[in-house]
């Protein structure tokens, strides 16, 4: 059974920064690319980030462009997202997802996704 668990999530002021974590079982970890996605309230979720299988390709959405780091560790088969620069448009449920095993590269759309995370909070206070 595949499980994604984040972690990080918290309430931080407008120019903070975050790490959030997602670690990966029940899933050959260095097969999958590996995304990130949010969803504020009251709007769909969307893309932020996302790292091929062996972390040559990073692909991020123009908004977090600059403030924004993702990475991984397939030794320990966790996802990482560094949060920096956070703006209070930033604040959103942020989910991590294990892209499909025939999809290389880093994709952005969310069919390209088998597996999610329940999710971890990241709100930014102004």
């Amino acid at each position: 059974q595949v499980q994604l668990v984040e972690s990080g999530g918290g309430l931080v002021q407008a120019g903070g920064s975050l790490r959030l974590s997602c670690a990966a079982s029940g899933l050959t970890f260095n097969r999958h690319a590996m995304g990130w996605f949010r969803q504020a309230p009251g709007k769909e979720r969307e893309f932020v980030a996302a790292i091929s299988q062996s972390a040559d390709i990073r692909y991020y959405t123009d908004s977090v462009k600059g403030r924004f780091t993702i990475s991984r560790d397939n030794a320990k088969n966790s996802l990482y997202l560094q949060l920096n620069s956070l703006k209070p448009e930033d604040t959103a449920v942020f989910y991590c997802a294990a892209g499909r095993a025939t999809v290389a590269g880093a994709p952005h759309r969310e069919w390209d996704y088998d597996f999610w995370g329940q999710g971890t909070q990241v709100t930014v206070s102004s």
